[in-house]
């Protein structure tokens, strides 16, 4: 969590195209859940952000969002 309250988590990577696709993973996952995370990408990195912006918190599916992020097989 970060100090906003949103559940955040920075993810490494050796290369930005590896941080594009991991993007890209999270993006397909964002779009069947209808539910979608704040994200940057920099060189080697991809940091995502989660909250529900209607209610400026965090609700079930925020953790549930988040563990299907979890899910993806990345090297980090």
């Amino acid at each position: 969590m970060n100090e906003v309250g949103h559940l955040y988590k920075k993810y490494q990577f050796p290369n930005f195209v590896q941080a594009m696709e991991f993007a890209n993973k999270i993006t397909e996952i964002a779009e069947q859940a209808a539910h979608h995370p704040d994200f940057t990408i920099s060189w080697g990195a991809c940091n995502v952000e989660i909250w529900t912006h209607k209610i400026d918190g965090l609700t079930e599916n925020d953790f549930i969002l988040a563990a299907k992020i979890e899910s993806i097989n990345y090297l980090g």
